[in-house]
């Protein structure tokens, strides 16, 4: 099937739905920020609960990805890419039950979030294949990263926003009208192929057969380990922005804390581009060589609070308020910006290469389940950016020192990940 307009449907569909999920994400977890300046709870105790709350969308991922390859195999794509839609906009109604039942229920919405996630995840990558020749799959799978990362830093900047200028119940009526947006997008999308054949305890059980098979071969199990190192970099930075940007920045709120992603963003959105133009599909030559200048920059953002290099070029333009009193709008952090940018340039030229072989070397008649593979294991990569952070708290170890940990982690993964080239035959042989 090639339609043409279910390509830009599912890239705007993508982007609101990727804004909506980390939104409510900042709008949950910006209010412990707010609770550790009121003196509520102490930075260990931010930063825990911070990354526990983080961690909990990454849970359905992992326990629903056999599930998730059948429905998006059995089923067309454009169902499941609505029927994720309905599921988060179930749980940010949960999410606002908080308001009247205690801050808890906003743990139970965002899991329910994290179910359509999971559900969303395989078929917004799935279906790209079904929609778009294979040419076009390097420069479709760099479009649809560039607007999911757009999503991700405006969402996580959009939901600091509300969280910081807004009743809490407003940014849960403004996040459900968003994912709403996103639902109308997919049901005037053409349907796409589904196949009764499929059927449910078959599917599991070839999920784990073909999650065997990936790992047989010798190159895509060594892809998927590539793609989960790059979530488990984009988790624990994440993760641990929050807290970096409080103690070792002194950023005043959840919105400077958040336009930290900013420059993290515009570098993987540049790589992700440089990566669609340069290389072609399954030209990974040049990917461990990425992966090794992400944990260089890594090193240098570490090397930010020892050396000062915060305060080179630092200010601060204000906003006169009409009460005559100041606010600080902006941050303006070069070094720290520059360095951000560095290693989101190495990350996006790391991904989007590896995204791409896999979907191209792929059994075609088992992508909804390759898919489902690699959230399986991006996911379980989150989780170990979550386990990563957390661990350093409990050793006392400061904001700043998490990237060298993340550092040592990257250069050990990409000491073993090493990409045989590809023979002529083996693309699309997984089974």
């Amino acid at each position: 099937m090639n339609s043409p307009r279910n390509y830009p449907l599912l890239l705007a569909s993508q982007f609101l739905g990727a804004f909506g999920d980390n939104a409510i994400l900042a709008v949950i977890v910006g209010q412990l920020t707010l609770l550790q300046k009121a003196g509520a709870i102490t930075s260990d105790e931010l930063r825990t609960r911070g990354t526990l709350y983080t961690s909990i969308l990454f849970i359905p991922y992992i326990l629903l990805a056999p599930l998730a390859g059948y429905l998006n195999d059995r089923y067309a794509k454009t169902s499941w890419l609505a029927g994720g839609n309905l599921l988060k906009l179930l749980g940010t109604a949960i999410c606002a039950l908080s308001i009247w039942f205690g801050y808890a229920w906003q743990a139970l919405g965002y899991f329910i979030v994290g179910i359509g996630s999971a559900f969303y995840g395989p078929a917004k990558y799935g279906i790209l294949p079904e929609i778009l020749p294979t040419d076009r799959l390097v420069k479709a799978n760099g479009m649809v990263e560039l607007l999911t990362l757009l999503a991700i830093l405006t969402g996580a900047i959009g939901g600091s926003v509300m969280v910081d200028q807004l009743p809490v119940g407003i940014c849960y009526i403004a996040l459900a009208g968003i994912f709403i947006a996103s639902l109308a997008l997919n049901l005037v999308m053409d349907r796409t192929p589904s196949d009764a054949a499929v059927r449910l305890s078959a599917s599991v059980g070839e999920f784990f057969t073909h999650l065997t098979a990936l790992f047989a071969g010798p190159r895509l199990g060594k892809v998927l380990i590539g793609t989960a190192l790059f979530w488990v970099c984009g988790a624990t930075m994440k993760i641990n922005f929050q807290a970096w940007g409080l103690e070792a920045l002194k950023l005043p709120d959840n919105t400077q804390i958040a336009l930290l992603g900013l420059w993290l963003s515009v570098g993987v959105m540049l790589g992700s581009l440089a990566a669609g133009k340069f290389y072609p599909v399954s030209d990974l030559r040049h990917t461990r060589g990425f992966g090794l200048l992400l944990a260089g920059m890594l090193l240098a953002v570490f090397a930010i609070e020892p050396l000062g290099l915060q305060h080179i070029g630092q200010h601060m333009i204000t906003q006169l308020k009409p009460d005559g009193t100041t606010v600080t709008v902006l941050a303006v952090l070069p070094v720290v910006m520059a360095l951000l940018v560095g290693a989101g340039l190495a990350a996006g030229l790391f991904l989007i290469p590896l995204n791409a072989s896999l979907q191209a070397e792929s059994d075609p008649t088992k992508l909804g389940k390759t898919i489902a593979v690699q959230n399986l294991f991006d996911n379980l990569g989150m989780m170990l950016a979550g386990l990563l952070v957390f661990v350093c708290v409990k050793v006392h170890l400061s904001a700043s020192h998490v990237f060298i940990a993340l550092a040592v982690l990257v250069v050990a993964v990409i000491a073993w990940l090493k990409f045989p080239v590809l023979v002529k035959g083996e693309a699309k042989a997984a089974s």
